[in-house]
């Protein structure tokens, strides 16, 4: 069975796809109105329509606007067509229009609205408003109302063309002379007077012959009349909308005179003089004529867009106009499917259409998949689906649609197709037709519609198309695969012009081996793209115009550096994709600057104490470098992204950047509009390419091999910035291997608190407190040791710098802090310019400590410790000679329980309320006394010797001290009784 076989008619006969108005043979009319199809949109805008109009039927109303709205093919003119032939209660063949819908409606109420506008009398006026228009009637500001008297006129049967005339013609009508005038004006002239009238001014004789002798006129009077009334001539608003009402009245109770006009909207355009004339006609008809006279418009805008012209108020238009029907075309395959898809049911070919799909139904579904990123489209339910479409593919529907208004939006089509000569339901007929000798296994692909609209499109399309014919090395498919990429070319994301898509488009039968088919489409795609027919725009392929083929070989020759293309892609890489992030944060205490690399090239300043290096298969010219890579991350402290083989970012940056040479090179403004047009195509295009290299590079990055301190790591594929911080986590415990021997501990805000805090810790608890850092004290304290042994000077700012570096990274608080513990528990002195400082002098210390302006000038000394017997030696002196029974055996509390107790005899001691000390004693001498107080020499002695002790701020000095006046201490202690 071949597909022509399938069809309840033929699938070639003869279907007026395109309505036109102006079309009335009873044939066109007949098939119209048998093979219009309700749908349930078209009965909801019926319904709504048919409500508005019987309220001027009922009585009166000033709401007598329709607006009509849809794209091209949603079928605006048709249904206009149709109202025009229900109000006019058109009869064809014998038949009244309203019965051609009693099997199309299944609604009585809106049957009867229907029949009882029909039966209604009225004057029906159907035109295209470009077409009755006068060549330069859009300069006049009475444009719109001009149109109007001229269609009523030519409706009455009066010249149109010349309203003065016409004014003339209903005068003689009015008066009853008119159809004698005529026939003396065939007598006269020899032709009838409605063909002659055009050439009104070289009949000027017979016309004042023919005029006096049926009026009571003078020769001299008409002679003048027809020489001088174009110029007295006035029309107005208000005298069209009054002759209107005139006739309405004349012709009795009830009756309507109806102005359907086509595609208003494009006449208008954005003309607000026009709209303007348009808002005041509606008004004075709906005002004069209360609802007796209706204008039904189309327009591919809705109001609302249309009456939005900056500066102007058009609220009253939007008034008159109150009914709105909006045609979406969201039914045109029910349409299609009843008009030109019906199946023949007595030959079987509905049962081997269901059977065809239920034994390859899952081939079938495999044929229509497309790529994921192109939104859902259409796709058989079922077999009854199958057979009720075949051999069209569900998706067709909609998609040829948005092809259609997406190549009248961007110009590429000639005026025919910008103006609506072609419709969906022709391009169905015409491809099947073209097929109609196929067998059952063929599946109308995509291209076949291109021919539809093949003759309409401008030059610079079809040269294109002509050029590819006729180029030896293309053959069939090839062009056919160019004309799915003009077809799909101005869709954007509704269809993405991808392999898998442009393949399944190409799909034409059902035992089509698809990866086959699609090698078959690349190869094409290939040949196309050599031929600088298309272009690839990533995984994109685009067609060109002939304007676009020559646009871009200008880019193909632009010139762009290597140095460019690469500082572009760091750009991409560390400012887009990594935020111009230059910190790596270890932990909350360790944060790391960085340095950015690409390829051989820091893109940002050298001061990072790391380096995050982006490497191209093109460093090092491409060869095997996992040795050299290893090599250099050891060398350079660096972690390096070695990106994979693919280098299709480089492709698409140098692409962006030679469209923007071409832009720059460009930049005044062409006079040419496609040029300009392809010119912010391209700027977008920059954009898009730029979006796609960072979608590459951040793929790449993710897949990268890593390189770090000698090393390839094994890190799996994820998102760059966590492949980044793993990779200088290794970097960093590898490098810094000590960093996690120090705890932090003293906090960035607030260090003096701390410093304080670790100075007035008792050293039992200091012990206990310090375990988790006892390996990092530890290893300070012997580094103070070592240095101290080679009797080389250290400083604190010397210490904080040398675990600041590898392997270390401590923070100099926390190097600063394990220093004042080290200090408090004796283990060092630290010495500020000549003076040793006091470890009980708290705030003093804390103060120097804390500024680093000063820690250059605070030298560390290791302290001598105290042997087991020098401090026996010392407990035993102070015990005897103070009388003290209990001493601390730790040496910096023994030293403070010792100056402690010096300083209470020197000047602290009191017992029931008197001062027992040796300062009190002193103050009892006076000069020039005849009999003075005995033992002064006794107390001087002692204080000198107490003070001298005192002054030994070390532990070392201050015990030796102690036992070196031992015996001076005791003298005293003996001495010092009897003064008592």
């Amino acid at each position: 069975m071949k597909i022509q076989e399938l069809f309840y008619k033929e699938i070639d006969r003869d279907i007026k796809g395109v309505i036109k108005i102006g079309q009335y043979d009873d044939e066109n009319i007949k098939q119209e109105l048998e093979e219009y199809v309700v749908t349930r949109e078209l009965k909801t805008h019926i319904d709504k329509f048919f409500t508005a109009y019987k309220k001027g039927l009922n009585g009166h109303t000033d709401k007598m606007g329709v607006w009509i709205s849809g794209f091209f093919g949603s079928g605006k003119s048709h249904f206009l067509k149709i109202l025009s032939y229900i109000l006019e209660n058109k009869e064809v063949n014998g038949m009244k229009a309203i019965e051609y819908f009693s099997d199309k409606i299944d609604d009585n109420l809106l049957l009867a609205d229907m029949k009882r506008a029909s039966d209604m009398s009225s004057d029906v006026i159907l035109f295209n408003i470009d077409s009755k228009a006068d060549s330069d009637s859009k300069t006049s500001k009475e444009a719109i109302v001009k149109v109007f008297n001229k269609v009523f006129n030519d409706h009455l049967g009066y010249c149109g063309s010349i309203p003065w005339l016409a004014e003339l013609e209903q005068k003689m009508d009015n008066e009853g002379v008119y159809d004698a005038f005529k026939v003396k004006f065939e007598a006269c002239y020899g032709e009838y007077w409605e063909t002659a009238r055009n050439d009104f001014f070289y009949i000027e004789d017979e016309f004042v012959e023919s005029y006096v002798a049926v009026s009571n006129n003078k020769d001299d009077a008409v002679r003048n009349w027809f020489n001088n009334a174009q110029h007295h001539y006035a029309l107005s608003i208000e005298k069209f909308t009054s002759k209107v009402k005139e006739y309405i009245e004349s012709k009795g109770k009830n009756h309507q005179v109806v102005f359907l006009v086509d595609e208003i909207g494009q006449y208008i355009g954005d003309d607000s003089g026009l709209m303007l004339n348009l808002q005041t006609v509606a008004e004075d008809l709906g005002t004069t004529c209360g609802g007796k006279a209706w204008i039904i418009v189309t327009s591919q805008q809705a109001i609302d867009s249309v009456v939005k012209v900056k500066g102007r108020d058009f609220s009253k238009i939007t008034g008159r106009f109150d009914t709105r029907l909006n045609m979406s075309s969201a039914n045109v395959d029910e349409v299609i499917k009843k008009r030109l898809l019906r199946k023949n049911e007595t030959n079987g070919a509905i049962e081997t259409l269901k059977l065809k799909y239920q034994d390859n139904e899952s081939i079938i579904k495999n044929l229509l998949i497309f790529s994921a990123n192109t939104p859902d489209l259409k796709r058989y339910k079922s077999a009854d689906d199958y057979a009720e479409i075949y051999p069209f593919t569900p998706y067709q529907f909609d998609l040829l649609q948005d092809v259609f208004n997406s190549i009248r939006t961007h110009g590429a089509s000639g005026k025919h197709l910008a103006q609506g000569e072609r419709s969906l339901l022709s391009a169905f007929q015409e491809s099947a037709t073209r097929f109609m000798d196929e067998g059952l296994d063929f599946l109308m692909p995509f291209y076949a519609f291109y021919y539809t609209i093949e003759s309409f499109l401008d030059h610079d399309i079809r040269i294109v198309m002509q050029r590819a014919m006729d180029h030896t090395v293309l053959d069939a498919f090839d062009v056919n695969v160019l004309r799915v990429l003009f077809m799909i070319k101005y869709l954007g994301e509704k269809m993405p012009p991808n392999l898998e898509n442009i393949t399944t488009l190409m799909v034409d039968r059902i035992d089509v081996d698809k990866l086959s088919l699609q090698k078959q489409v690349k190869e094409s795609l290939d040949k196309l793209y050599k031929q600088a027919l298309i272009q690839k725009n990533g995984g994109a392929y685009v067609f060109l115009t002939n304007a676009e083929q020559d646009i871009n070989s200008e880019i193909k020759a632009m010139n762009v550096d290597y140095s460019d293309t690469i500082k572009s892609l760091s750009s991409v890489v560390f400012d887009a994709i990594l935020k111009a992030d230059n910190k790596y944060q270890y932990s909350k205490e360790h944060i790391f600057t960085y340095n950015h690399k690409f390829d051989n090239d820091f893109y940002s300043s050298q001061k990072g104490e790391l380096t995050l290096q982006v490497v191209t298969p093109a460093f090092n010219g491409g060869e095997d470098d996992d040795s050299m890579l290893k090599l250099l991350s050891m060398q350079e402290n660096s972690v390096i992204f070695r990106l994979p083989e693919s280098m299709s970012y480089f492709e698409e940056m140098e692409e962006a950047l030679k469209i923007e040479a071409y832009l720059r090179k460009n930049v005044i403004r062409s006079n040419i509009p496609e040029v300009e047009r392809i010119k912010i195509t391209k700027g977008e295009e920059i954009r898009t390419r730029k979006e796609r290299v960072g979608d590459l590079l951040i793929n790449s990055l993710s897949k990268a091999m890593i390189y770090t301190h000698g090393q390839r790591l094994d890190i799996k594929e994820k998102a760059p910035e966590a492949r980044i911080d793993e990779g200088f986590k290794a970097l960093v415990e590898n490098k810094y291997s000590k960093i996690n021997i120090l705890v932090p501990f003293v906090p960035s805000s607030g260090a003096k608190s701390k410093y304080a805090e670790i100075l007035n810790e008792k050293s039992q608890m200091t012990l206990v407190d310090t375990m988790s850092n006892k390996l990092a004290f530890d290893e300070v304290l012997s580094h103070i040791e070592n240095m101290d042994k080679m009797h080389i000077p250290l400083t604190i700012k010397a210490i904080t710098d040398k675990y600041a570096k590898d392997p270390y990274h401590w923070r100099s608080e926390d190097v600063r802090g394990l220093l004042l513990r080290m200090f408090n528990m004796q283990h060092i002195s630290l010495v500020y310019g000549s003076e040793a400082l006091d470890r009980k002098e708290v705030e003093k210390v804390v103060d120097l400590i804390a500024k680093d302006s000063n820690l250059e000038s605070v030298k560390i000394k290791k302290k001598v410790q105290v042997d087991k017997a020098t401090i026996d030696k010392v407990k035993s002196i102070i015990k005897e000679t103070f009388n003290q029974g209990h001493l601390a055996s730790d040496v910096p509390t023994l030293k403070d329980d010792i100056v402690e107790v010096l300083k209470q005899e020197l000047r602290k001691r009191i017992h029931n309320d008197e001062e027992l000390n040796i300062e009190a004693y002193l103050r009892q001498y006076r000069d020039g006394v005849p009999y003075p107080y005995p033992g002064k020499q006794v107390l001087l002695g002692g204080k000198a010797t107490i003070e001298k002790i005192l002054s030994n701020h070390e532990e070392m000095n201050f015990f030796n001290a102690i036992i070196v006046a031992e015996d001076d201490l005791r003298d005293y202690t003996e001495d010092v009784e009897d003064i008592k």
